[in-house]
């Protein structure tokens, strides 16, 4: 995942609206890749090439400025970290993103909501627009991982080196 702080508000706004939209335990972020592989498969040559991806790979400005929909879900895009995003699927295609369901190239984006019916939807909307756009600077890949006790950190690497 990259962080991106700048739109935790949104969040909170998404939470205000119905707390059971927004994934508990996950700050503001846009995935790279999930599922990503098991933890027990995190070898010491996995990691090191999620550390090599991340070198190469400059920080980005990310503006946030759309909000959008679908049944169900809510997001905005953050088409300046697409390349982030297809360098670490296309660096594991033995992992189909989000287990194929968009495609191999998901559009990056940070999600805001998901579930919800459409009149929900509408209120995290009225909630989320006011405070675009945002402007954030991704500059760490991060590995997280689902454990028992909650998404944990696994591994920070910088964009850029």
């Amino acid at each position: 995942m990259i962080l991106l702080p700048a739109a935790e508000p949104v969040l909170a706004a998404a939470r205000r609206v119905d707390p059971a939209l927004v994934r508990p335990g996950l700050p503001a972020h846009v995935t790279a890749l999930y599922p990503f592989l098991p933890d027990a498969a995190l070898t010491d040559e996995v990691l090191a090439d999620v550390r090599a991806l991340a070198a190469r790979t400059p920080p980005a400005e990310v503006r946030l400025t759309e909000f959008t929909t679908a049944p169900g879900f809510a997001a905005i895009p953050a088409p300046s970290l697409q390349r982030v995003t297809d360098a670490v699927c296309a660096r594991w295609p033995e992992v189909p993103p989000y287990g194929g369901r968009f495609g191999p190239r998901p559009p990056a984006h940070v999600t805001v909501a998901m579930g919800g019916d459409e009149q929900t939807l509408e209120r995290v909307a009225a909630e989320v627009r006011p405070l675009l756009p945002l402007t954030d600077r991704a500059d760490t890949l991060r590995l997280v991982a689902l454990t028992e006790r909650g998404w944990e950190s696994r591994l920070e690497a910088p964009l850029g080196g």
